[in-house]
Order: structure tokens, then C-alpha cells, then sequence
């Protein structure tokens, strides 16, 4: 590279040409040695690097505390890996143990529930109170280590022009370094085969909201040093339009010209409104897209920062790379007809449930030569003959087992658009197998830390009930113990949706006296006519109650699979023309509390965002620090969720 092409961002203000040494900046074009230009212009030189050299130093202090928070949280984790497994007898709370839950109870009662939802939708205060820090820790060093200052000097061979030199270009530089810093974030935040999750222990998508308001970040930074710098080179520098068309015509502009317009072309395709103009999967293609040929863009416009765009690019390829290691190794097997190794898809036998009203669900039940997943795992599940560019996550709703080297897995489905209905469509036209590419499983184990006496209560709306069942049925395969409570709440539109489950719910019957487990199901639109009118809203609770009898006998006809008289308390649900029935999860919840005479308590739930926004509130409250030093164990109420944004 040739020395003044080294300096062609920066060759407008030094004099190379009475340069005598080149001093290193990292990040940055070298300085030229001694400054012969105007004492203004030196001095502005001087902030200039020096302003450069402390944001350099500002994102190494990021990243490492990045960096140590994981490897703390991940030491933690090691050091608190429980040493009992579940169903052994958990020890009494004391010492470190003592302030170790009081402290966590503490947390979920303050910052478990939702966070403003308009501005940042269904997500708790946790995440929140984490963006908040890192927002914070980026708005002082964006202003921090600059002086501020204004230079007027004398434009070289040109007598009576003057440029303004001020602190707004070593400010946008700063801008830029931080967005460049946050790039590998981004891409980490992103990844499905997610190294933060191997230190940290949570799943993928709990980072989805971080990844989401990190690129916002990002795009104000690179907006505002956009800005920044057009304020200088087309109105500060003289003379006009020359400098501004010099400016604009140089290589590293081009390229960050289409940085920027990649980055706003991927904030306008990642709008709910961009997501319906596109469809969803279209989404997803073109962000993985302009998300890799934006940081090709950044690469070109200032390559001195690539440090942050090579491990971008490779968080990037490692998670890509990753996914197909998966799914080789879910279907790489033996032929059966050859005896030689290769790919075969795995055939789900398909059982359509027709519904007119919300679409179709579909039951598939297949096989796969595999090892067996964690209770709580996903799976997402690709159907070649419908689309070989598509895969959706699913939860098996059993308990994984090996019966002769094959794991069985099955899987409901409700088919609204897309790729289901294409599946549905099938489905009714009589196709009764079709073959499946798996790849997983993602996710983390939801019966960790589940101690013989951890009460239980899961709670499903409607398809949700897969998230919960493989847990109830994994406990009916360990030794039952007297000191749990077990309730499975399901809430249904119609009675005839525990068709879906039946085989599972005949197992679950059949172990309820030895669980200690409770069945109880809702079925909300049975409950009052789907052709509601205003008069019907002023109907008697005499009427209502009939109603509510006839879902009863209803669920009494079905193989008694619900014991519980329908004691669950119930509301009437949404607005005047909604007259169906819904749980009333303040009463249940805190009924089932107060049940219970010691331990702790889980909460396990799958179901609209609506429900899972009621309950982190009811569980906050619920949550009581001071009881909990006090030795009040049954005050430490957990909720376990499934929060992928399919809901």
C-alpha cells in the first residue's frame, strides 16, 4: 500500500509530503510527524488522535467487561450446578444457599414483570434494566475524553477562506468506533447455535431483544456519524462545493454511503410492517443477507477497524456452519437397504384435526435414530415437499426415550399460513406421511433444579400444552414423592382439542393418584355461543352457569380425563362481544399457593403473550424476599416460560 493512499481519508488535513515519521494509531490512519500546518490545525490534529485513542481504550473496556460478566456468570454456574438430582431430598436452606435464593426471589419480584409495552412490547424488566445499562455506559463514552473546542484556520493557498475545525469530527469518530464495536455483539446476540447460551445457560431467544434494540443502537450511531461528518466536510470546510465533492467522491465514502443505506434498508425490512410486506421468512433471508454485505460495507469504509468485522464475520459462519453440523448428524445414518451411511429424512405420520374457525392442528408422530433431548428443547422442523428454504421450532410434546435406538418424537402443529397450511392442505387431501428434516435440539433442560419437594403447576393455552407435557410425563417415569404438589391447568377453545393429546392425557390419568397431580382443563369457547350479540351479553349468570355445566359433562364424557369438578376460577374474557370463559390466574395461581404447606414452587406455562404477561405479574408478587430469609420456603415462586416470539 502506498504511502499516500494510506492517508487518503486524512490527506486533506496533514502535510505528508513534510513528513518525517508515522506514528501508530490502532483503528486509525498513522499521524504524520512533526505537524507543519497551521497551529490550529495541529492542535485539532492533537484532540483528534487523542479523542480516537481513548474511544479505542472505552470499547476494550466494554468488551472486557463483556467478556468478565460471562466468565463470571459462567463460573457461577459451574460452582452452582445442583448436586442432588430431582426427586432426591432437597437440604434446608442455609447459609450462601440462604442469600443466594433470597437474592434471586428478590429479582423476580421486581423485575419479572413486563417493562413498558408499548415501546418495548411483552419483555421484563430484566432485559430492560440490562439494555438500560448497556445504553447508559454508551451515551457517557460517546461524550466523554473529548475536549470541546473550536479552531477557525486559513485554508492552504486559498487567501480569505478559513475552515472550522471543531470537536463534531473527532465526536462522530468516536460514534462510529462504538457501532463498530457493538458489530460482533450484534452477530452474537443473533446466533441460534449461540456461544452467550453455552456460558451463560439461557436460550437463544432469550437474546432476541437485546439483538433487536442493539441494532437500533446501532443505527442511531451510524446515523448520527453520518451527520456528524457531512456537517463537516459540506458546510464547515472551505471551499464549497470542492472539499464536499472531493469528500463524497473517495472510495471509503462510497463504501460507507453503502453501509448506511444497508443498515436502513435492514432497520425499515425489521418493522412489523416490513415483516408483512415481506412475509416472515423472506425476512429472515434478506437480514442474514444485508447483515453480511453491511459489514463488508463497514470493512470498506475503514478497514483500519476490521478487528470488529472478522470476528462478526466469523461468530457469523461458526453459527451457520454449526446448524448444518446438526442437522448431518440427526440424519446421517446407516441405510437400511445398502448398510452404507447417508441421508434420510425421518417420515412423521400426519393426523389432521380439522378447525374451521383458527385452522387445522396437526399431529406428527415420527421416529429417529438420535440421542434423546433435554425436557424443554425445541426443534425446528423442515418439510422438503412444501419448501426446502423454511423450518419452524416446535417442542416435542413427549418425553424423549430410546426404544431401539430410535427416539420417538411428536409434535402438534396449528396450520394458519405459510408453510402449516401448505402441510394442512396436504393433509386433508389425504397425504398421511411426509418427510421431515430435524435440526436440535435447541434450548436448556427446564427440569434443572427441581428438588422432590418443588411444587408444580403447569399452565397451557392451547397448542402450549407440548411445552409442559413431556415435564408431566417424565415425572411419571421417576420415583413419586408425597411432598409435591402437581396441577396442569389447560386452557382450550373447544373440548374436542384433547383429541390432540389423548394417548399422553391416558398416561397422565393413569398416574394421578401416585403424583399427587391434578388435571383441570377450560374449554373457553364452548362456554357461550361463537355468534355473540349485545343481547347476550346481558344474559344471567343463571345461564352462564347452565353453560359452564354442559362443558363439564362434556369433559366427563371424554374417558374422566379431568377430576376437578371444574373448580378452576373463572372470568368472562375480552370485551363486550367475547362472552367466552377464561382462567382467572391471580385466583389460581395464588389458590394453589396457599395449598401447599412446604417448598418452593415452579410455574411452567406456554401460551399467548397475554397470559404470560398476567402471570409474570402474578408470580412477582407472589415472590416474597423478607419470608424467604425468614425460612418461608413456599414464598419462592419461579416461573419457567417458553418465550419464543411464536406466540
Amino acid at each position: 500500500m502506498s504511502f499516500h493512499h494510506r492517508f487518503e481519508a486524512r490527506g486533506h488535513i496533514q502535510n505528508l509530503t513534510a513528513a518525517k515519521t508515522l506514528e501508530p494509531h490502532w483503528g486509525y490512519a498513522d499521524r504524520a510527524l512533526p505537524c507543519t500546518n497551521d497551529p490550529g490545525s495541529c492542535a485539532y490534529l492533537d484532540l483528534v488522535y487523542s479523542s480516537h485513542d481513548r474511544g479505542m481504550l472505552y470499547t476494550g473496556i466494554l468488551w472486557a467487561t463483556i467478556v468478565g460478566m460471562l466468565f463470571i456468570w459462567a463460573l457461577w454456574r459451574q460452582c452452582n450446578q445442583p448436586h442432588t438430582t430431582p426427586g432426591s431430598n432437597r437440604p434446608h436452606l442455609a447459609g450462601f444457599r440462604k442469600l443466594k435464593t433470597t437474592c434471586a426471589v428478590g429479582v423476580r419480584r421486581y423485575l419479572l414483570p413486563d417493562g413498558n409495552r408499548w415501546l418495548f412490547g411483552r419483555t421484563t424488566r430484566l432485559q430492560i434494566s440490562v439494555l438500560a445499562a448497556l445504553a447508559a455506559y454508551l451515551l457517557v463514552f460517546t461524550f466523554v475524553g473529548i475536549t470541546y473546542q473550536t479552531w477557525i484556520t486559513p485554508v492552504s493557498g486559498k487567501q480569505g477562506l478559513y475552515n472550522t475545525r471543531s470537536s463534531i469530527g473527532p465526536w462522530a469518530d468516536r460514534i462510529g468506533v462504538l457501532a463498530y464495536a457493538l458489530t460482533p455483539l450484534s452477530v452474537m446476540l443473533s446466533n441460534r447455535e449461540s456461544f452467550l447460551s453455552v456460558m451463560t445457560g439461557l436460550p437463544y431467544q432469550s437474546f432476541n431483544f437485546l439483538h433487536r434494540w442493539l441494532g437500533y443502537i446501532i443505527v442511531v450511531q451510524g446515523s448520527l456519524h453520518t451527520i456528524g461528518w457531512c456537517i463537516v466536510e459540506l458546510r464547515l470546510y472551505q471551499p464549497q462545493p470542492t472539499v464536499g465533492i472531493e469528500w463524497i467522491t473517495q472510495t471509503y465514502m462510497i463504501w460507507g454511503i453503502v453501509a448506511m443505506i444497508l443498515l436502513l434498508l435492514i432497520l425499515l425490512l425489521s418493522t412489523p410492517w416490513g415483516i408483512r410486506l415481506t412475509g416472515y421468512e423472506t425476512f429472515r433471508k434478506l437480514h442474514y443477507v444485508l447483515a453480511m454485505v453491511y459489514i463488508g460495507a463497514c470493512w470498506g469504509h475503514w478497514a483500519q477497524l476490521k478487528c470488529f468485522m472478522i470476528p462478526s464475520l466469523i461468530f457469523w459462519c461458526i453459527d451457520r456452519a454449526a446448524r448444518l453440523v446438526r442437522t448431518a448428524i440427526l440424519h446421517y445414518h446407516p441405510l437400511e437397504d445398502r448398510g452404507l451411511l447417508g441421508f434420510s429424512s425421518a417420515d412423521a405420520h400426519i393426523t389432521r384435526f380439522p378447525d374451521e374457525d383458527y385452522g387445522d392442528v396437526l399431529r406428527l408422530d415420527l421416529e429417529n435414530n438420535q440421542e434423546p433431548w433435554n425436557i424443554g428443547q425445541h426443534y425446528f422442523l423442515c418439510f422438503p415437499q412444501t419448501g426446502i428454504w423454511q423450518s419452524h421450532p416446535f417442542t416435542p410434546l413427549n418425553a424423549p426415550e430410546v426404544v431401539k435406538g430410535k427416539v420417538k418424537h411428536t409434535y402438534i402443529i396449528r396450520a394458519k399460513s405459510g408453510e402449516t397450511k401448505k402441510l394442512a392442505d396436504r393433509a386433508a387431501a389425504g397425504s398421511m406421511f411426509m418427510p421431515v428434516i430435524l435440526s436440535g435440539g435447541y434450548g436448556e433442560s427446564i427440569e434443572q433444579g427441581l428438588y422432590s419437594d418443588t411444587n408444580i403447576i403447569c399452565i397451557a393455552g392451547g397448542t402450549g400444552i407440548a411445552y409442559v407435557l413431556p415435564l408431566l410425563l417424565s415425572l411419571v417415569k421417576q420415583i413419586p414423592s408425597s411432598d409435591r404438589k402437581i396441577d396442569l391447568v389447560w386452557v382450550m377453545r373447544h373440548t374436542s382439542n384433547v383429541e390432540w393429546i389423548r394417548p399422553e392425557l391416558d398416561i397422565l390419568r393413569a398416574a394421578r393418584k401416585a403424583l399427587n397431580l391434578r388435571i383441570r382443563m377450560v374449554a373457553t369457547r364452548d362456554v357461550s355461543s361463537a355468534n355473540s350479540s349485545h343481547d347476550n351479553v346481558l344474559r344471567s349468570t343463571q345461564e352462564d352457569e347452565k353453560q359452564i355445566a354442559t362443558s363439564q359433562q362434556r369433559f366427563s364424557a371424554l374417558g374422566d380425563l379431568c377430576d376437578c369438578a371444574f373448580d378452576v376460577p373463572l372470568k368472562l374474557g375480552g370485551g363486550a362481544s367475547d362472552l367466552s370463559r377464561r382462567p382467572d390466574l391471580r385466583k389460581l395461581v395464588t389458590g394453589f399457593l396457599e395449598s401447599t404447606t412446604s417448598g418452593p414452587t415452579r410455574i411452567f406455562t406456554s401460551g399467548p403473550g397475554g397470559m404470560l404477561s398476567e402471570l409474570r405479574e402474578i408470580v412477582a408478587a407472589c415472590n416474597s424476599p423478607l419470608k424467604i430469609w425468614n425460612g418461608q420456603e413456599r414464598f419462592d415462586v419461579d416461573l419457567v416460560y417458553d418465550d419464543r416470539l411464536e406466540w
